[in-house]
């Protein structure tokens, strides 16, 4: 049986850890997997198998360059001696963590690092910017190069023209089975009660409160325009972050406390699929969001700003919009009056089936 080894930053909740969990579900079936994280730590520990074996490779953060640099030459040392080249396979699934990097290109000359972003949206079109990061990243020293939406690998070719063989598009794995028998679970009776839903819309926004890619505070604009114009909704955001008492200030100032129901972190989110009628999402930039795939599942439309690969979604499975408050807000209105009907469903097992087909060829090596 193969080797393989994965690193990653923690098993936190969030949609990337989600999708390392289930890649790790499928792997195990066919490879022995050694898990590195930077922290080992997080609520999804729990869901790794006693068959994979987990290690921390932690970099020392003194203070003291000198003795931070001196520490982690010691770490890199050993990590070396124990483990280069030993893995048949090994990936960098934590984009941004360096020590990530170090880890997977050191196990493996077979190594890859998995991009979960569009890092050109991210920096607004900003070319250099942009190249600056993938180089610091050190691309160029694996042997793949994975992103998980086609248009985030498009626009690293357009950077780097000679790495158009190394870049593979391999969107991420979904576990459907387990989100429809999550989404069967109850809610909360608390959290029933601050819905209080009576004859209303739901639009339901799902994931981490960072206004810089986000852009939760368009909703609450938008939210604004909606109950002055006697439109009956609900706006449920279920997750938390660093701008959580922002947004929750502007709701209290804009007096929407009846219109945005703030529900926090759910290590289970899929119930609130079931009692919504839209999921929402406004960010400025995503990779391959997750809640794509989850409200395709449970058979939920979507509107959606133009982020990777929301053509997939166009006309299909929902609305597309671009990301001023005017188009955002026309949409929302429509669908409010009108609803959205699904022109299609699913097929969750040609997704994954052609994933599974293009990780086997990465991991043995086939071009």
């Amino acid at each position: 049986m193969k080797k393989i080894l994965i690193a990653a930053y923690s098993l936190g909740l969030g949609g990337i850890e989600t999708s390392l969990v289930t890649l790790i579900k499928e792997l195990e079936k066919r490879y022995k997997i050694t898990l590195v994280l930077e922290k080992k730590e997080g609520i999804f520990l729990e869901k790794i198998s006693k068959n994979i074996k987990i290690e921390e490779y932690t970099p020392n953060n003194n203070k003291n360059i000198l003795i931070r640099k001196a520490i982690n030459m010691i770490k890199q040392t050993i990590f070396k001696i124990k483990n280069k080249n030993k893995y048949d396979f090994s990936v960098a699934y934590a984009t941004y963590s360096l020590s990530n990097g170090f880890v997977a290109r050191t196990a493996s000359k077979n190594s890859a690092i998995w991009i979960h972003l569009d890092y050109l949206a991210q920096n607004a079109n900003n070319e250099e910017k942009t190249k600056e990061y993938y180089k610091s990243l050190k691309c160029n020293q694996y042997k793949n190069v994975i992103f998980v939406s086609q248009e985030a690998r498009n626009n690293f070719v357009k950077l780097f023209p000679n790495e158009d063989k190394r870049a593979i598009y391999c969107n991420n794995l979904i576990d459907a089975q387990n989100i429809i028998e999550k989404s069967e679970q109850e809610i909360e009776k608390e959290d029933i009660e601050k819905i209080n839903k009576k004859d209303e819309v739901i639009f339901l926004n799902i994931g981490r409160h960072d206004e810089r890619q986000k852009r939760l505070t368009k909703l609450i604009q938008i939210a604004k325009r909606l109950k002055e114009e006697k439109l009956n909704f609900k706006i449920i955001f279920v997750g938390d972050g660093q701008d959580s008492q922002l947004y929750k200030q502007q709701v209290k100032e804009q007096q929407l406390e009846d219109k945005i129901i703030f529900l926090g972190k759910k290590q289970n989110p899929y119930p609130y699929y079931k009692i919504s009628d839209c999921v929402i999402l406004t960010s400025d930039y995503e990779g391959y969001p997750v809640v794509f795939l989850e409200s395709m599942i449970l058979k939920k439309p979507i509107i959606t700003t133009k982020v990777s690969d929301y053509k997939e979604i166009e006309g299909k499975f929902g609305m597309v919009t671009t990301k001023e408050i005017d188009d955002i807000h026309e949409k929302m209105k429509q669908f409010i009056k009108d609803g959205f009907e699904l022109k299609e469903e699913f097929n969750i097992e040609k997704y994954n089936s052609g994933i599974v087909e293009k990780l086997e060829k990465i991991i043995n090596n086939i071009n």
